[in-house]
């Protein structure tokens, strides 16, 4: 039992490394509202091929993103679509966040004039 616990919580942990790079994220939003082509991505991305298809690799080998061939162009897409609802359940943390760092902000200020 130990063991089955330990190996999912590697998978965890890969999983979470596997999206631990800005790119790989932008790849995801960007794939999360529809399939995409590496010329598409690398357009929406304003970066060279080599270095989408690099990252495209690192999402395919965790079975985060996969690949279709149509015709002479592989599509690719988000393998599960709860990943879009992760990366928003993230955008809203952050979000959160940053609003509570504003506030703190807000209060050393008005400190510092007191």
């Amino acid at each position: 039992m130990k063991e089955a616990s330990n190996q999912l919580q590697v998978f965890k942990a890969e999983f979470f490394r596997a999206l631990a790079h800005p790119i790989r994220i932008r790849i995801l939003e960007i794939l999360s509202v529809g399939d995409r082509s590496v010329q598409e991505l690398q357009d929406s991305l304003q970066i060279d091929q080599p270095l989408v298809s690099q990252q495209l690799a690192v999402l395919r080998g965790k079975n985060i993103v996969v690949a279709r061939k149509l015709g002479t162009t592989v599509k690719y897409a988000v393998r599960d679509p709860l990943v879009g609802e992760l990366l928003k359940t993230a955008r809203l943390i952050f979000e959160n966040h940053l609003t509570d760092t504003q506030t703190m902000l807000r209060e050393l200020r008005k400190e510092g004039r007191d």
